[in-house]
C-alpha cells in the first residue's frame, strides 16, 4: 500500500509537496515516502508522544525540522489550528481510530480545511464488507467512505488502490 501512496504523489508532478501524515504513528509511511520522494516537505501528526519519539528516531536521517512533528489528536476538533495548509494530506489505517465510522465525515471536512487550493487527500483504511473487516461500526464499506468524503465537500472521490482489507481513496 505504501507504494500506492508514492505512485499517487509522483502523479501530481511536483517533488516539493507539503505533505501532512495524519495519524502518523511511528513514521513507517513517512519513512517510505521520504525514501522514494526525498524532496517532500513532510509533517507528521499523531496524538501519542511515544509514537512521535519513534517517528523522530526513524526519520533522523531526513533531518526534518522539529516543528514538523505535531503531537495532537485528530479526534480533537481543534487539531488543525495553526497548522497552515498542505498540498497533500495522507492517512494510512488511522480513520478507524475515530472509534466509530459516524465521525469520519467530520474528520474529512477538517482535512479539507487544511488543504491548499487544488490539494489532494489520500485516505487509506480497512473497509467493512466482503473481503474486508467484520465490524460494521468501526469500519466503513467502500461506498460509505466515498460518501463520507463527498459529504465533506470533496468534488472528486475515487478509489485508487485496494489490497487485502485496505482500500485507498483519492479525494480532491
Amino acid at each position: 500500500m505504501h507504494q500506492a501512496f508514492v505512485d499517487q504523489l509522483r502523479g501530481l508532478g511536483r517533488a516539493d509537496l507539503r505533505v501532512l501524515d495524519l495519524g502518523a504513528g511511528p513514521g513507517f509511511l513517512a519513512e517510505f515516502l521520504l525514501r522514494h520522494l526525498p524532496e517532500l516537505k513532510m509533517s507528521l501528526l499523531d496524538f501519542s508522544e511515544p509514537m512521535q519519539e519513534l517517528a523522530k528516531a526513524r526519520l533522523k536521517e531526513y533531518a526534518l525540522p522539529q516543528g514538523r512533528f505535531i503531537c495532537r489528536s485528530f479526534k480533537d476538533p481543534m487539531w488543525r489550528q495553526g497548522l497552515g495548509t498542505f498540498d497533500v494530506v495522507v492517512t494510512n489505517q488511522a480513520v478507524h481510530e475515530l472509534r466509530h465510522k459516524r465521525y469520519a465525515e467530520a474528520l474529512h471536512c477538517q482535512v479539507k480545511g487544511v488543504l491548499s487550493t487544488g490539494g489532494v487527500y489520500l485516505v487509506c483504511d480497512h473497509f467493512h464488507g466482503d473481503g474486508g473487516m467484520g465490524n460494521d461500526q468501526l469500519y466503513m464499506t467502500i461506498d460509505e467512505q466515498q460518501d463520507a468524503l463527498a459529504g465533506a465537500g470533496f468534488q472528486t472521490v475515487r478509489q485508487v488502490h485496494r489490497a487485502g482489507t485496505l482500500v485507498m481513496h483519492r479525494a480532491a
